[in-house]
């Protein structure tokens, strides 16, 4: 039999121990997030390159005017503050002092401390706290410290937690309201998967989460501030032996996919269409991110352009050495490039079956694309505007040079820009689609039968009843 969850202390009132997760560019705003909150969550709005409107209520869109990437990089700053500062003020006032009201931010996002500084000082008394992953975000306690705001750190492992605590988090205790738990096997889009840990043998989460606790406890963190588990939570009955759980201390739990599908989500209809026809196994965890870290995303024509454009790849040397005996004749001017024998013959028909140029990466290999492909993996990467601290994909960094040092990589992509364009009407066939691993469930779960979109109240109402 299913226990049920009681309500919790946060934010100075008491609020239902579910919380909106804050699903990145424009996929969770002001409409779910403060629905959310009334219907007595912790509605979380995304701080990543939020959305601003006109006057007219019409969104704005994220020009960039700019000829340099510094510059255009002060463009995105300015306009994710605005973005986020606009969102927080509608949410609050959907919210209507029910529940509570959290921004998600990213700490690899580029200018992140700018921005979380810019939203909080015009957000005063509106926002009740900060949840923040995608790297270690060291800064994140001192920051919400001096605007009085709860931080709520995004980690994957006890021991990424110990790290924090000992170098930042312990010098702001009573701002910390909770720890994420986010599981880096089922969790929607980026995740904290250590060069440790094989992404292909999932672990049992229960032991991490009853380290992590421990680790907390050491820290002298009672057990009443909540560890929310993140990643693979849809039935709250499958999780009864985590509620009221002495191991465990205190536990909420966050809901990232199952809010896209509701009245109030603002994706497109289109994306919200290809979520009730996702199969099991069609959430890849890959590595394609220019972030560098792992994240997971519906395996869609997309996803599986990166996957084969990878496939397509061949090592060189710049000189006749080793195995490398063979000159590569195609895909590439000049004669520089040594290859083996198997390799050529495998170039050779790449570039017969279309892919007629080779793009040199970081390491040492050569991609073969279309001349379509390359026209456009060119072109995003000079009108790269520094959305992250460091990318992968442009060779970016949020530093005084601005550049990481290392070549492009053609093998990954402009996050802003297929985020951007899903998120606003885009394909979602061709554009990164991230989802939990446990989005299929859309097809299986009989609440959204016959077509049936709940509205937030009604799917936080269904939630609670433990389905």
């Amino acid at each position: 039999m299913f226990k049920g969850v009681r309500p919790i202390v946060y934010g100075g009132q008491e609020v239902w121990p579910l919380v909106e997760g804050g699903k990145g560019v424009a996929a969770t705003n002001h409409a779910s997030a403060g629905a959310w909150a009334a219907a007595g969550g912790i509605g979380t709005v995304s701080a990543v390159n939020a959305d601003s409107y006109d006057a007219d209520g019409q969104i704005i869109p994220q020009i960039y005017r700019a000829l340099t990437r510094r510059d255009r990089h002060e463009e995105l700053v300015n306009y994710a503050i605005e973005g986020a500062v606009q969102q927080v003020r509608r949410a609050f006032e959907i919210a209507g002092g029910k529940g509570a009201i959290n921004i998600n931010v990213l700490w690899e996002m580029g200018g992140a401390q700018r921005v979380l500084h810019g939203v909080l000082e015009r957000t005063r008394g509106m926002v009740a706290g900060v949840t923040c992953g995608a790297g270690m975000p060291y800064k994140l306690s001192e920051i919400a410290a001096s605007y009085e705001v709860n931080y709520l750190p995004i980690i994957s492992s006890a021991r990424a937690f110990r790290a924090l605590w000992k170098r930042a988090y312990s010098k702001a205790q009573q701002w910390l309201a909770a720890v994420v738990y986010e599981d880096p096997w089922l969790a929607g889009g980026h995740n904290g998967l250590s060069n440790a840990e094989n992404p292909l043998e999932p672990q049992d989460p229960y032991p991490r989460v009853k380290a992590l606790r421990e680790t907390m406890r050491e820290g002298g963190i009672a057990d009443s501030v909540p560890i929310v588990m993140a990643g693979g939570v849809w039935y709250l009955r499958d999780w009864n032996e985590w509620i009221d759980n002495p191991e465990l201390g205190q536990i909420a739990f966050q809901f990232g996919t199952r809010p896209l599908l509701t009245q109030e989500s603002p994706i497109p209809q289109g994306w919200k269409d290809k979520l009730t026809q996702i199969e099991p196994g069609e959430v890849l965890l890959h590595r394609f991110s220019p972030t560098g870290f792992y994240s997971s995303a519906v395996r869609n024509p997309f996803l599986r352009a990166l996957e084969a454009r990878s496939e397509r790849q061949i090592p060189y040397s710049t000189e006749c050495a080793g195995d490398h005996q063979f000159q590569l004749d195609v895909g590439v001017k000049g004669k520089n490039f040594w290859v083996t024998k198997g390799d050529l013959m495998r170039a050779r028909a790449w570039f017969g079956a279309g892919f007629t140029d080779a793009l040199k990466t970081p390491d040492h290999t050569l991609v073969f694309v279309t001349p379509e492909e390359k026209a456009e993996i060119r072109k995003d990467q000079s009108d790269c505007m520094g959305c992250l601290s460091q990318c992968a994909f442009s060779s970016w960094m949020d530093s005084e040079s601005n550049s990481t040092g290392r070549l492009a990589d053609p093998r990954s992509f402009c996050i802003q820009k297929t985020l951007q364009e899903i998120a606003h009407g885009g394909d979602a066939d061709r554009n990164l689609m991230f989802a939990g691993h446990g989005a299929y469930k859309f097809k299986q779960d009989p609440f959204y039968s016959n077509g049936f979109v709940p509205t937030v109240k009604q799917l936080v109402d269904r939630i609670l009843t433990g389905d």
